[in-house]
């Protein structure tokens, strides 16, 4: 029988990873949330984790420091990966802004403190509310307790320097631009029409000023077609918290060394 108070570094360790998941993950990560609320909930989740894992005897010695930074790292590392993924939802609303005339009005995202898109935040905002109505912030704390499967307590070091792992970082960006075009791609193309009828309006009648037209006709067509375009969005979002789940599983493996 382990004493609880052998427990204690096993537990420091724990929470500082699951204090790093929460400060770079979806939804656990927005400004919006108190510090004290993620500090509460990573020593909720620390105290569950380490009573179900395997007890494991470390010691405060030289090595501690290094399993700590560690720590810290596997989780920023995992968080961010899952975030850069997540950020094709706010590139779709960019695209989307650039032809319906809405980028030239970006707001103060509260969540982030960050300047975003119109219309990317108002996906963006769907799209947590689809994760929270799903149950994916329970798949993300399900990876927390399977990253310990990948990437051991008592692993001093991070396999960082391995090929596999720029390559990882290149297919997310390009997965990340391939998904936010899918999700631009309806409004914009409809929107890249209304251009072209513009232009012909334009040829066939000069006194017309296009430019004083489009803008209100493009809102006009926009505004009804992302309503259509919902149903084909969430498609995409689903598949994006797929992806998401995949690459944070691929990141723990890489870091494991497995």
């Amino acid at each position: 029988m382990v004493d609880w108070i052998q427990l204690l570094p096993m537990f420091l360790l724990v929470f500082v990873r699951m204090l790093a998941f929460l400060m770079t993950m979806p939804l656990f990560s927005y400004r919006n949330i108190p510090a004290m609320f993620k500090v509460g909930i990573a020593l909720f989740l620390a105290w569950i984790l380490t009573f179900s894992l395997e007890p494991e005897i470390i010691l405060f010695d030289g090595t501690y420091v290094i399993l700590i930074m560690k720590e810290v790292l596997v989780g920023l590392m995992v968080g961010l990966i899952a975030m850069v993924l997540l950020y094709a939802i706010q590139a779709a609303g960019a695209f989307i802004d650039v032809k319906i005339g809405f980028l030239i009005a970006n707001i103060v995202d509260p969540q982030t403190g960050a300047q975003s898109p119109l219309i990317g935040s108002y996906l963006y905002t769907f799209a947590l509310l689809f994760m929270l109505a799903t149950n994916g912030h329970h798949l993300l704390i399900d990876g927390m307790y399977y990253s310990y499967q990948f990437i051991p307590l008592n692993q001093p070091f991070l396999n960082v320097s391995d090929e596999n792992m720029i390559e990882l970082i290149a297919t997310t960006l390009n997965t990340m631009f391939i998904i936010a075009f899918q999700m631009a791609f309806p409004l914009v193309g409809s929107l890249f029409l209304v251009d072209v009828a513009l232009g012909m309006v334009s040829r066939a009648v000069p006194q017309m000023n296009v430019f004083v037209v489009g803008m209100p006709l493009k809102i006009l067509v926009g505004l009804p077609l992302l309503m259509i375009f919902m149903g084909v969005f969430f498609m995409s979002v689903s598949y994006l918290f797929e992806r998401m789940l995949e690459t944070m599983r691929a990141m723990m493996a890489i870091l494991g060394g497995t």
